[in-house]
This record gives structure tokens, sequence and C-alpha cells, in this order.
């Protein structure tokens, strides 16, 4: 169970790193959004909210600060690449559809939303990595906090069971 758990933990990080940084990059077409969380990107948002919650030393957060940087050109072509099929599969959704060519995309698709995984993954196992026992528990016990509130929404959010005839 706990072995689960740590999965769990890891790949939501990673996710959330990686869409974090995925959203931080804009098209050329498209004007960037209004920053969320000032200046910066979502990353070293959530890098700083880490380096408090799980008291980061100076060198925890120098080597996190250079596997973001290492990983982030793989992460940002990759979320350009989908960006670029969704906006393909849009353009089939709203204008002549051809059955094949979704097909085909949406295997692209999956195929760069799998290296998508295993880069955020590994990131994540490598950030993972430079946290001392201590600091993994605490991590865990935010990871289970935050999964206990997400729960409570769901069960508040779910809809009325179907009446039974």
């Amino acid at each position: 169970m706990k072995s689960i758990r740590v999965r769990l933990l890891v790949a939501s990080l990673a996710v959330l790193l990686g869409t974090a940084m995925g959203h931080s990059q804009t098209s050329e077409a498209a004007p960037p959004p209004p920053p969320m969380h000032g200046p910066g990107m979502m990353g070293e948002h959530m890098l700083n909210y880490f380096t408090k919650a799980l008291n980061l030393t100076e060198d925890q957060q120098t080597q996190a600060k250079t596997m973001l940087s290492n990983a982030k050109p793989t992460l940002k072509a990759l979320m350009q690449q989908q960006r670029q099929i969704d906006q393909q599969l849009h353009s089939q959704a709203e204008g002549s559809y051809d059955a094949k060519q979704v097909q085909t995309l949406a295997a692209q698709k999956a195929q760069i939303q799998a290296q998508l995984t295993i880069a955020e993954t590994q990131l994540h196992h490598q950030m993972y990595q430079l946290l001392t026992p201590d600091q993994q528990t605490q991590l865990k016990q935010i990871e289970a906090n935050r999964e206990a509130r997400m729960a409570q929404r769901m069960q508040h959010e779910a809809p009325p069971a179907p009446p039974e005839q």
C-alpha cells in the first residue's frame, strides 16, 4: 500500500511539474496568458512552496533548479508537439472530419503523452531522491492531505444517484 502511495505521489508531482512547465510556455501565435502567481514559471512556484514546506537546504534547492532546467527543453518540446496535435484535432472537430486523420493524430498524441509521463516521472524520481527520509515522510503527508481534500470534494460534487425503478 505504501509503495502505491509513493508511486502516486511521484507521478502526481511529475505531472504537476510538467503541466506547470507546459502552461508556462506559450505558442508564438498566441499572446501569453496573465500570470497567475506573479513572475516566474509554475515550476519555480512549486519549488518555492516545497522549499518552505519541506525546509529544503540551499544545496537541495540548487540541485532541484538544475534538474528542472535540464528537463525543461525536453518537456517544452513535448508540450509543443502535444499543443500542435490538439490544434489539429480541434480543426478536425470544427472543420472537415477525417476519421483516419483523427485516428493518426490520437495515436501520435498518445505516444507524446507517454513520453511526457516518462520524462515527468523521471524528473520527479530524481527530485524525490534529493529529499531526506524525514522530508520524504513530510511530502507523503502533504500528498495524503491533498488526496483526502480531493476525495472530500469529489464526494460533495458527486451527482445524485438515479432513482431506482
